[in-house]
């Protein structure tokens, strides 16, 4: 919630209806929609009987998943100016297709917001991210990633709100106090064996490669 606080102090935007891409963007849109002053609106409705879709193996059922798992509301939607928020942006993939289906069902302005950084580095420890070169940050500009996912506005969360939001401001980048790799290419574990792509550089210019030891 508080990450959502920050985010609406960073993006102001004129809207009349702050809508969470559920459930995962619920939390940062009540915080959004409480700083901002703006109306909180379940704007789509979410099943319950289907699991993650930015890790379905295929693109063709990601989409399929997104039109499963996702329905507008219509009566909170129509007419209004929406300030869509989620958690975090990684593909794109579940964004453009909210943003149409919100647009479908009546919406005059679409405003994107990302309760995270930009994520632009993969992660090796875990969490199923794909390569950087399908992570929309890692390849487009701000001004790329608006027209792609067709919204009116984009943003995403700086890092040093995240950390403020977090409450141990601001970052120290000699030692960071999360593994935020995912934003900042600061791999914890020295990265070995390749690069993570042709000329791939990290943050600081370094060299990555994609397999990580202690």
């Amino acid at each position: 919630k508080e990450m959502g606080r920050r985010l609406a102090r960073e993006f102001q935007v004129d809207a009349d209806v702050v809508v969470p891409v559920p459930d995962s963007g619920v939390p940062a849109a009540l915080g959004y929609a409480q700083e901002s002053g703006i109306p909180y609106e379940m704007g789509i409705i979410r099943s319950h009987y289907l699991g993650r879709t930015f890790i379905q193996p295929s693109q063709g059922a990601r989409q399929k998943g997104v039109r499963m798992k996702h329905s507008p509301n219509r009566a909170a939607l129509e007419g209004k100016r929406v300030v869509l928020i989620d958690d975090s942006i990684v593909r794109g993939t579940t964004s453009l297709k909210l943003v149409r289906a919100v647009r479908a069902a009546g919406a005059k302005e679409v405003h994107l917001r990302s309760a995270s950084p930009q994520i632009l580095f993969p992660d090796f420890y875990g969490i199923d991210m794909p390569e950087r070169t399908q992570l929309m940050a890692a390849t487009h500009s701000m001004d790329e990633m608006r027209a792609i996912l067709e919204v009116d506005s984009l943003g995403f969360l700086s890092i040093d709100g995240l950390y403020d939001a977090m409450g141990v401001g601001p970052r120290d980048p000699a030692q960071p106090q999360f593994t935020d790799h995912y934003f900042t290419g600061d791999y914890p574990t020295r990265l070995v064996d390749r690069e993570i792509e042709e000329g791939g550089r990290d943050a600081r210019g370094a060299q990555l490669s994609l397999l990580v030891t202690a």
